[in-house]
């Protein structure tokens, strides 16, 4: 479905159903050089079980129009808008990798609007590796080969192939490439240059959800410790829950893709947890 107003013009896939007035709203936030369909299992079920669902394709990826926005300050600011579009006073936020730091920034800037939050293979800072950068500017398809085999815990093994004829890595590869060149050097720098997610953490007020992969090199779990310890102490100030973390096993930074039924497990169970929650003012 394509949502308009004078600030954007998005794309959203709805998980197959239509968005039904009254049931709990998801947002699903891609990563960098995605889109909307690297979260097709998690988006469908909830689609089919009682949520509406928006998974978007951020500016210039996908099927939204350009242009790429420079920084997550600005992609929150737009991912607002989309909400304010679609006429969504509250939304649950759920970002994977450049998509969590998005759904952080949002949820710290419209605390009103966001019900929970749900990161996955998030870090701060969310430094990209100079090689990686360079190769983004230099040669994309060894960036994306790099990306590949960083990305997931496991190479020419399953669950790799996990079946005859289907392979994660190569449509991994495919997704990727059919971002427009330049798409993937911006996304790293704006993840690079974003130092706001401990501000930000300082300012939520809704239930939260940390989920990393336990072999993941892009954003190793180590490197959310500081995060979930600063959104902790904000929640506990204001009386909220603490914050979840859940660590699956044996997976990489690719987790929707290795682990979809771990990754939509967590997210249910929390959802469901939550579902009602009030905003504090």
């Amino acid at each position: 479905m394509r949502l308009r107003s004078s600030r954007v013009d998005a794309y959203a896939y709805s998980g197959g159903c239509p968005v039904r007035e009254g049931e709990p709203t998801v947002v699903f936030i891609h990563g960098a050089q995605h889109d909307h369909s690297v979260w097709i299992l998690q988006s469908r079920y909830l689609a089919h079980h009682g949520y509406a669902v928006l998974a978007l394709d951020l500016p210039g990826h996908g099927r939204s129009l350009g242009p790429v926005r420079s920084s997550i300050e600005d992609l929150a600011d737009w991912v607002l808008d989309v909400l304010d579009a679609a006429a969504i006073p509250r939304a649950n936020l759920i970002g994977h990798s450049m998509g969590s730091l998005i759904a952080l920034e949002a949820a710290a800037r419209r605390p009103a609007a966001v019900c929970t939050l749900s990161l996955l293979g998030t870090s701060a800072p969310m430094q990209v590796s100079p090689a990686l950068l360079n190769a983004a500017r230099d040669d994309e398809a060894r960036a994306f080969d790099l990306i590949n085999a960083w990305s997931h815990s496991t190479v020419n093994a399953l669950p790799g192939c996990p079946g005859p004829g289907f392979s994660i890595f190569n449509q991994n590869r495919r997704l990727m490439e059919r971002q427009a060149p330049g798409v993937l050097l911006n996304d790293f720098a704006a993840c690079n240059a974003y130092q706001g997610a401990l501000e930000a953490a300082a300012r939520l007020t809704c239930p939260t959800l940390f989920i990393s992969g336990q072999r993941d090199v892009m954003t190793p779990p180590r490197a959310t410790s500081s995060l979930v310890a600063a959104v902790g102490e904000r929640l506990r100030t204001i009386g909220r829950p603490e914050p979840e973390a859940i660590r699956i096993p044996d997976c990489g930074h690719a987790m929707m893709a290795e682990r979809p039924a771990e990754v939509l497990q967590a997210l249910k169970t929390f959802l469901n947890r939550h579902l009602g929650s009030k905003p504090v003012d």
